[in-house]
């Protein structure tokens, strides 16, 4: 009788040494410092523009900066010291980090269906625009940069900020619609319609970073197996 073929050997899992993770969560920290410090200057000016134009859009845009600057106090706080190896703190950044879009949605939505209801008409806003201009330049360089990242280490925390950037970067685009569209043509609904496209969109991410999407790329210093406390069976079952 002819014996069974074995089955082949499955390939050893990738692995990434402590020392290694270190490494790649510095530059992390090292980008959610740069973010923190772009989300300042962006809040800032985008709420300062936004209350001298009556602009929602402008102030929602103000709004979403300055909870993504507190995203990235979470990834700071994240990868710091004893944290930086912890599977607890990965999961309640992850978390964290989800909420910060729920704290966006209310407010722009209930502002824009006032605005829009009202008839406000925002004036024109170059700073407006010069400032979505600088976003849509330097947020995706930053959202990109921290994805990848997230993927070495395995951290969905990590993945829902640097997705955070990248909405930065959507979100001034339509900011910088609608502004123009204001000034070019007169469309004042723009403006309030740019707010709820940043409600809805904040809705969404802030459901899937809580929900854990991505964070199937797995725990490296478990060798890349799924076993991190920040991925639940659902995630991981996509």
């Amino acid at each position: 009788m002819a014996s069974a073929v074995a089955a082949p050997a499955a390939p050893p899992a990738a692995a990434i040494t402590p020392e290694r993770y270190r490494e790649v969560a510095a530059r992390v920290r090292l980008l959610s410092w740069l973010s923190l410090a772009a989300m300042s200057v962006e809040g800032v000016v985008a709420m300062i523009a936004g209350i001298m134009a009556g602009s929602i859009a402008l102030v929602g845009f103000g709004l979403d900066s300055a909870i993504e600057g507190f995203a990235s106090v979470i990834i700071i706080w994240r990868f710091t010291g004893s944290r930086m190896l912890s599977s607890d703190a990965e999961h309640r950044a992850q978390k964290l980090v989800a909420i910060q879009f729920f704290l966006l949605a209310p407010y722009v939505a209930v502002e824009s269906v006032r605005a829009l209801a009202g008839g406000e008409h925002p004036q024109v806003s170059a700073l407006g625009m010069a400032l979505a201009v600088f976003s849509l330049i330097t947020m995706p360089l930053l959202g990109v940069a921290k994805q990848r990242l997230a993927e070495q280490l395995g951290s969905a925390a990590t993945k829902g900020e640097g997705r955070q950037n990248v909405l930065c970067a959507y979100l001034a685009g339509a900011l910088l619609l609608g502004l123009a569209g204001n000034a070019l043509a007169g469309a004042w609904w723009l403006d309030p319609l740019v707010g709820l496209a940043i409600a809805a969109v904040a809705i969404k991410e802030g459901v899937d970073a809580w929900r854990g999407d991505g964070c199937c790329v797995g725990s490296p210093l478990d060798g890349f197996t799924v076993t991190d406390a920040a991925c639940d069976d659902d995630c991981c079952s996509r």
